[in-house]
């Protein structure tokens, strides 16, 4: 019987930590894209261009894409 609240704690800390995985996954793809169209857009303000906003906007959608792929592999090898 004294073992049942430390495996519920434990099931808790389990869901806890796995919803705050998963929204840090949620946010890194939108935010990878936020930052590399501001870094794009900066960079077209100094250089006086207007195409770097594009280009580093598709880095960003790449990187965040590369993190997601990346989590979800590492959690997948964590379940075998």
């Amino acid at each position: 019987m004294d073992n049942q609240p430390n495996e519920r704690a434990k099931r808790n800390d389990g869901f806890f930590f796995a919803a705050a995985r998963y929204t840090s996954i949620a946010m890194a793809l939108p935010g990878a894209t936020f930052a590399g169209y501001m870094v794009g857009y900066a960079l077209d303000k100094w250089f006086g261009t207007g195409y770097l906003k594009i280009v580093f906007l598709l880095l960003g959608i790449a990187s965040g894409f590369y993190e997601l792929v990346r989590q979800l592999t590492r959690d997948m090898e964590k379940q075998k």
